[in-house]
């Protein structure tokens, strides 16, 4: 699986259409649905971007919940009844749904940030707080990497 790298602010069009990024459309580009897959965080005030193959193994690892308990119902309602899947046009652009762009308070500008497995959509000016508030956490809480568990 590729990963989604680095961060690109791209123009939303009046038609809410705003051009996903070539390395991330390359990092998706052996899937059979040519798209993305968004929902709102429940964490930040932005959008979770995720390609089919990436939502699959979210759906599998709802599977660790029992069937019909309130937390799989919870966090199924949460993600997959909030998800919205946007194929690529011609031009590898999507349409953001106005509810969406609402909620990320997007308005001229999305800047598509990688988070290796995971992309995120913010306005631009937000993004610049929750960067800077990430490094802050990094350095004040000493964060590193934990060891690969060996398979």
């Amino acid at each position: 699986m590729a990963l989604f790298l680095s961060t690109y602010a791209n123009k939303i069009d009046r038609k809410g259409r705003v051009s996903v990024p070539a390395s991330f459309r390359v990092a998706l580009s052996d899937q059979a649905f040519q798209g993305i897959v968004l929902f709102r965080s429940h964490s930040h005030m932005c959008l979770e971007g995720f390609g089919q193959a990436s939502m699959e193994e979210l759906s599998n690892r709802l599977d660790h919940f029992d069937l019909f308990s309130a937390e799989q119902d919870d966090m199924a309602t949460a993600i997959f009844g909030e998800a919205v899947a946007l194929p690529f046009d011609g031009d590898g652009r999507i349409i953001l749904p106005a509810d969406l762009i609402d909620f990320a308070k997007l308005d001229e500008q999305a800047a598509f940030v990688g988070l290796g497995k995971k992309f995120q959509i913010w306005s631009p000016s937000e993004f610049g707080a929750r960067r800077n508030e990430a490094r802050k956490n990094v350095k004040d809480k000493g964060l590193t990497l934990p060891k690969e568990v060996a398979a």
